[in-house]
């Protein structure tokens, strides 16, 4: 299976060299992280079993983007959340932005999402108390 890490050393210089500084500079650490995750670039440490063989792995980022070190944060995530949920249908609902506003939410991301989820979690309101009839 292929995965994220080599998709991003094939594709990212192209990609870095196309959109340049308009990368977000989290985005642009995510990939350096990823990239240099279990790699030499991170170092790495020596184990001794009692048996007396050795084993060398490399060190991981952390990161919570990296597929490799993020999988099992998530997935820890994913089940204490669902202990708390109810037992009652859920719906996904997905908000959009037009075309015209995505370049500068991605250049304000920090305000933007903010506000957008803010906007968002009130539409969402509105909507659930109309069909109270409130």
């Amino acid at each position: 299976m292929l995965q994220l890490a080599e998709i991003l050393r094939r594709h990212w210089p192209d990609y870095q060299a196309r959109f340049g500084s308009k990368i977000p500079a989290s985005h642009r650490k995510a990939v350096a992280a990823i990239l240099a995750c279990r790699t030499p670039a991170r170092g790495g440490q020596l184990y001794r079993c009692a048996c007396g063989q050795f084993e060398f792995a490399y060190h991981s980022c952390g990161h919570r983007a990296c597929p490799q070190c993020g999988q099992d944060d998530a997935t820890a995530w994913v089940e204490r959340q669902q202990t708390r949920l109810l037992p009652v249908p859920y719906f996904l609902v997905t908000f959009t932005v037009p075309e015209e506003l995505r370049a500068i939410i991605r250049s304000h991301q920090r305000i933007l999402y903010h506000r957008l989820f803010t906007e968002s979690a009130g539409a969402l309101g509105d909507v659930a108390l109309s069909k109270l009839g409130i």
